[in-house]
C-alpha cells in the first residue's frame, strides 16, 4: 500500500482508497480528493509538512497526516 505522503515531487498518482473516518474523511472528500482522481505532487515543505498538490485543476496544501490517509497507485 502506497500513500500520497510517499509520492515523489513532480509525480502524478491516482487515488485508490481513502482511509480514516467521519469528519476527517468528509473533509478530504470535500477538497475534491475522491476515488479515481489524479493528484500531481507540486512541492513538499522543507520539513515535509505540508505537501502541495494539484487536484482537479486547483492547488491544495495537505498535512502529512492527511496525505497518509490517501492510498494511491
Amino acid at each position: 500500500m502506497k500513500t500520497l505522503k510517499e509520492v515523489a515531487i513532480g509525480d502524478t498518482c491516482k487515488v485508490v482508497k481513502l482511509h480514516g473516518e467521519g469528519a476527517i474523511k468528509r473533509r478530504i472528500m470535500d477538497m475534491g480528493i475522491t476515488k479515481g482522481v489524479e493528484i500531481y505532487v507540486r512541492k513538499v515543505a522543507p520539513l515535509g509538512d505540508p505537501i502541495e498538490v494539484t487536484v482537479r485543476g486547483y492547488e491544495l496544501s495537505l498535512r502529512k497526516a492527511d496525505a497518509d490517509m490517501i492510498e494511491v497507485q
